[in-house]
């Protein structure tokens, strides 16, 4: 599924993971890594601009951690990114330049590109979010189905089985995500959309499209 592909869902110049991303076809191969990269990664870092506090944790110096904010390695925090009161970062995360997690907002294994904006009350788990997409309050990724089996990304007319058990949602660049939505395991959303509030969104969502509901999803003009 050519809409799937890293290449065509993200600008890779837009992350500090560009290099872990390029190894891959499709986005959910990464999640299985992010924490080795990260570990290499940090050990590289430029020491006058990023700093290393507990275990596996580099936190740019720019970076505006709020006190109440929770970070578990591994996990790098970019330049001018703001972590806000009472964040809650499980590790295996990487924070994009210029991104915002907000007020009890959740992450684990996730990679934020650069201006990512998770501002109040986000779930995101076992994701990929392109650059510049935003999540409304109360939006969140379920990353497990129900009956717990294997994740399957499912197109229009074809689909292809991960072999991985937790998958949330890869979003492309420019998202918008409504409030109160849910994005189900093996979401899909093209670069340029926007999801309507209170959506349960599955299965592959276009590029340049508006997500008004599963039966009626149409082209942006």
């Amino acid at each position: 599924m050519e809409e799937c592909k890293i290449k065509n869902l993200y600008n890779l110049d837009e992350t500090i993971a560009k290099d872990l991303l390029e190894k891959y076809t499709y986005p959910w191969e990464v999640l299985p890594n992010i924490a080795e990269y990260i570990i290499e990664l940090g050990n590289k870092l430029d020491k006058e601009k990023y700093e290393k506090k507990g275990e596996d944790v580099w936190i740019a110096k720019s970076a505006n951690v709020y006190p109440s904010a929770y970070i578990k390695g591994p996990a790098i925090i970019g330049e001018d990114a703001e972590i806000r009161h009472c964040s809650f970062i499980r590790g295996k995360v990487i924070v994009g330049n210029g991104a915002v997690v907000g007020n009890s907002t959740e992450l684990k294994n996730v990679i934020l590109f650069n201006k990512v904006q998770v501002p109040h009350y986000n779930y995101v788990g076992d994701s990929i979010l392109g650059y510049k997409s935003h999540m409304g309050a109360g939006s969140i990724t379920s990353n497990v189905k129900s009956d717990k089996k294997l994740v399957v990304i499912k197109g229009k007319n074809e689909k292809i089985e991960t072999g991985i058990k937790k998958i949330g949602a890869m979003i492309g660049d420019n998202v918008e995500v409504g409030c109160g939505s849910v994005l189900n395991p093996g979401t899909v959303v093209g670069k340029n959309t926007n999801i309507y509030p209170l959506s349960s969104v599955r299965g592959v969502v276009p590029k340049n499209s508006i997500y008004k509901n599963k039966n009626e999803i149409v082209e942006k003009y």
